[in-house]
């Protein structure tokens, strides 16, 4: 990776990214694109920042090659609980952005990187340590969207030679950018609801076991797969990645530990809880681990620790 051009710059995954990229290649060499500019982004004020709809092939092939791009990381896209709510939406963006990211990939010989997800995944998938290789079935358009995805980077990978790599990751949580319209954004909204109110109320079941990796795990993961030996890569764009693996009770008992009074409610959001229900309690990552040395940092005590000293210090309490 030399030159850079980050999709979804703005969003939870694409500010911690864009921040370590540009600390470790030089801000010059990390181009920042997002539909839209969010002035109260750290990312988006100094360094190189563009207006990019990734629907607009034009504008994508445009930056790049204004840019001399070699590496893609394409992250726009509606999450889960947005994707449903917007169906026919997050079919155009999700796959329409991810064909003219490959495209441009494709015309200009870079490298590309998109993330997929443990949505992948449906009802029928093994619930429980999930192999790398199994059946998936999602029953979500998010799902079907990422297992589309998955392919459709085989089938640019297998067909023109473009070096596609990407991960199935879980749940995400970050104490810099929140969460935007995902089943796990419980897992970062109760740090916040816990240090301003004392108090949570979960849209999701006590016992809803869910994967789930704090950022700074994920954001090395991407680096550590993009800057592997492509001849090692077996599972090249649907990798396996894992951190813990717990329920909205064990978040709040790990919150507990440091806000004794903080409390935790329920109210389920029945949509929501369905797609968790059909989403794995745990996966398997052994094959990331055996061919490209992942591993992840952050259990949960250790990532609550980290959440609560950091979201405190951003809400100024």
């Amino acid at each position: 990776m030399k030159k850079i051009l980050i999709t979804g710059a703005t969003g939870q995954i694409g500010t911690e990214l864009t921040m370590k990229l540009r600390q470790l290649y030089g801000s010059d060499n990390v181009i920042a694109t997002n539909i839209r500019k969010h002035e109260d982004n750290p990312i988006v004020n100094g360094d190189p920042f563009e207006l990019l709809d990734v629907r607009d092939y034009s504008r994508f092939f445009e930056l790049a090659t204004k840019y001399n791009i070699d590496t893609i990381i394409h992250l726009a896209a509606f999450l889960s609980a947005t994707a449903e709510k917007k169906p026919l939406l997050a079919w155009d963006l999700n796959m329409g952005g991810l064909l003219n990211g490959l495209e441009v990939a494709r015309e200009l010989n870079c490298q590309f990187f998109t993330p997929s997800s443990i949505g992948a995944f449906g009802p029928s998938t093994e619930k429980n340590n999930t192999p790398q290789d199994t059946i998936q079935r999602p029953n979500t358009m998010y799902g079907i969207n990422k297992v589309a995805g998955e392919l459709l980077c085989d089938y640019y990978y297998n067909k023109y030679g473009v070096d596609t790599r990407g991960l199935r990751f879980p749940g995400l949580i970050s104490s810099v950018a929140l969460p935007g319209g995902g089943t796990t954004d419980y897992a970062v909204h109760i740090y916040y609801e816990a240090l301003m109110n004392r108090s949570y109320t979960s849209y999701l079941k006590s016992d809803t076991f869910m994967d789930m990796m704090y950022m700074p795990d994920a954001i090395n993961s991407i680096i550590k797969l993009m800057e592997a030996n492509p001849d090692q890569l077996k599972h090249r764009n649907a990798y396996n990645v894992s951190a813990m693996s717990f329920s909205p009770e064990m978040i709040a008992n790990a919150i507990k530990k440091h806000i004794p009074d903080f409390e935790i409610h329920y109210e389920i959001d029945e949509k929501r809880q369905s797609i968790a229900d059909s989403w794995p309690n745990s996966i398997d990552s052994t094959c990331a681990t055996e061919e490209w040395g992942f591993h992840s940092v952050y259990d949960l005590d250790q990532m609550t620790q980290d959440m609560i000293i950091k979201v405190k210090k951003k809400l100024n309490l």
